[in-house]
């Protein structure tokens, strides 16, 4: 299984599954929920009664990532993805999704019956990749009900993927922020040495034509540069960064999925303005970072 940790406080020791269950030595036990993800979340990782996205977010992005608008992106992502696999010195390749959503991203990448075509290559002699386990961690039992009814193989776990992440040290291949959850220190505390973490945030021209017509003004904010210092500061160094950008001609549905997922807009005369839209074409665009650990001049 996934090497998950308790997340009861001052914890943290290994969780084991049984019959019954997650437990850990300390006697501490997790039950799956029925929908088929494991509960993690505790009481003082709770904001609000109903942590995590809203549901009409969840269920605006699933219909817009099933509408393909992110497919190209995928196919960015997929080489960097082999890559760290390759890179692996693990017996086991583990993936940590943070702020995995629906599962969407993590089952195009990593899910059967694609993913013979999603190994490293291999040449003749080399040892055959290692196999690969998937986590996905959200924040949202909405989010994570979709993805398990989707990819019941993968381990979904409900956590505040914000605070300490409910994983061993060292442990993990590849951590995926894909528009998430950026726990800088605990980033590189589950990240194996050899491993690697993949960085996506929107870019600055992301839905700028949305964004001009809700807002009368397009707001363009440059983010990659401070995540790369940020990043360093914890020990990870940038190895590549790209631009990914698509365009897409958005119908009136599409339009409202899109702002009720990624776009706040929150005033009703914002709304009113892209509600009035039949149609609009639009600029995809994401920032997209690959990282490993320095390395330990020690």
């Amino acid at each position: 299984m996934f090497p998950l940790r308790c997340t009861v406080r001052k914890c943290l020791r290994p969780l084991s599954q049984t019959e019954r269950g997650l437990t850990c030595p300390a006697g501490h036990h997790f039950d799956r929920a029925r929908q088929g993800y494991w509960s993690l979340l505790q009481p003082q990782d709770r904001r609000s009664a109903t942590p995590g996205d809203a549901e009409q977010a969840v269920l605006a992005r699933h219909r817009w990532l099933a509408a393909g608008h992110m497919s190209t992106l995928v196919a960015a992502l997929r080489p960097w993805c082999q890559a760290s696999h390759a890179a692996a010195q693990q017996d086991v390749f583990r993936v940590l999704d943070l702020g995995c959503g629906e599962g969407t991203f993590g089952r195009e990448l990593f899910a059967a019956p694609n993913a013979d075509s999603q190994k490293p290559a291999e040449t003749v002699g080399s040892p055959s990749p290692a196999p690969t386990q998937y986590a996905g961690v959200d924040l949202s039992k909405r989010a994570l009900r979709l993805a398990a009814r989707s990819w019941p193989a993968a381990t979904w776990v409900l956590a505040n993927a914000d605070r300490v992440l409910p994983v061993e040290d060292n442990t993990v291949g590849l951590v995926l922020s894909l528009f998430g959850r950026r726990p800088l220190s605990e980033i590189a505390r589950v990240l194996h040495p050899s491993g690697r973490c993949v960085i996506a945030v929107p870019g600055e021209d992301d839905l700028i034509e949305m964004r001009e017509q809700a807002q009368q003004q397009g707001h363009r904010r440059n983010r990659w540069e401070a995540i790369i210092a940020q990043m360093k500061e914890v020990g990870l160094e940038c190895l590549e960064h790209t631009r990914w950008r698509d365009q897409a001609t958005l119908d009136a549905a599409a339009l409202a999925d899109a702002a009720a997922m990624t776009y706040r807009a929150v005033r009703r005369s914002q709304q009113a303005r892209l509600a009035d839209l039949e149609s609009l074409q639009v600029t995809l665009s994401a920032e997209l970072l690959l990282f490993s650990p320095l390395p330990d001049d020690g």
